[in-house]
């Protein structure tokens, strides 16, 4: 009865994943547009929200940190002009290496300018994007290397595979601001298919089928979670559920990375290709 069950449940595995293979080839030259769109939208959303809000957030800074005027002026226009810039780089594949350098120090300088660092909710959403950022940066390196396709590689794991690697690992961590520890039936389905989901994605194991449920599953979530357009412009909860909005839509972006350019050489699949 046991092997029948089995048999069965790896019978489903390989649908699954024959299906997320069918979508990675079928998309395989969009995915990764997409995955970038997604990932910078967080930070192109916070640009624009710098300049339209310039006087809040610049009263903001220098009533938190007495700062003065002037370097919250500077605060403001940093953050404005690398979020915008550092996107447009991204976007145009441009110097990507130092976009995700400025876009990471944004996410430096707004942890410790919003005491975000003593929030901790917050801090694991940051640590995502910058998992996110990693797999930027993983996905130039890929790029690069195509460049060279006719040279032969050294063996051996290479900075890009621990790119993916600690960008999967800090990936998950957006997951886990959204397990509600509540005593119904619902939230705890949702607790435990999101640990093991998060565990199978950080330990590279089953690693785009994980990663593109999920996908859905976060893009659900956001929709019911952060409905953000149903609130007046003027409203303060409009601005929260929106910045939570697309800070989860960068973490979805990111998983999309994952799904086009696989686990990495520091992964369980990786390593049941050598058995």
């Amino acid at each position: 009865m046991v092997t029948v069950g089995g048999s069965k449940y790896s019978e489903f595995m390989h649908k699954a994943e024959d299906l997320a293979d069918q979508i990675l080839r079928n998309g395989k030259h969009v995915l990764p547009h997409v995955a970038r769109f997604c990932l910078i939208s967080t930070f192109f959303e916070d640009g624009i929200r710098m300049w339209f809000q310039w006087g809040e957030q610049r009263d903001y800074i220098d009533q938190t940190w007495h700062c003065g005027t002037v370097l919250s002026v500077l605060f403001v226009i940093y953050n404005l002009l690398a979020q915008l810039g550092g996107c447009l780089m991204i976007l145009s594949r441009q110097k990507v290496d130092y976009a995700v350098g400025i876009l990471a120090s944004v996410v430096l300088l707004q942890t410790i300018g919003y005491s975000i660092l003593w929030d901790f909710k917050f801090l694991l959403r940051n640590l995502a994007l910058c998992g996110g950022l990693l797999l930027i940066l993983a996905d130039s390196r890929s790029e690069q290397k195509s460049l060279f396709a006719g040279v032969p590689s050294v063996g051996g794991n290479t900075p890009k595979t621990y790119l993916q690697l600690t960008g999967r690992v800090l990936l998950v961590f957006m997951f886990a601001t959204l397990i509600r520890f509540q005593l119904s039936f619902s939230y705890l389905l949702l607790d435990i298919a999101g640990t093991i989901l998060m565990v199978l994605v950080a330990i590279g194991y089953k690693t785009k089928l994980a990663s593109l449920v999920l996908v859905i599953l976060l893009s659900v979530l956001n929709i019911v979670l952060n409905p953000f357009w149903v609130f007046d412009s003027n409203s303060p909860m409009r601005d929260f559920l929106k910045y939570d909005f697309f800070q989860t839509m960068s973490v979805i972006g990111g998983l999309l990375l994952v799904v086009a350019l696989g686990p990495g050489g520091v992964s369980v699949d990786d390593y049941k290709k050598k058995w």
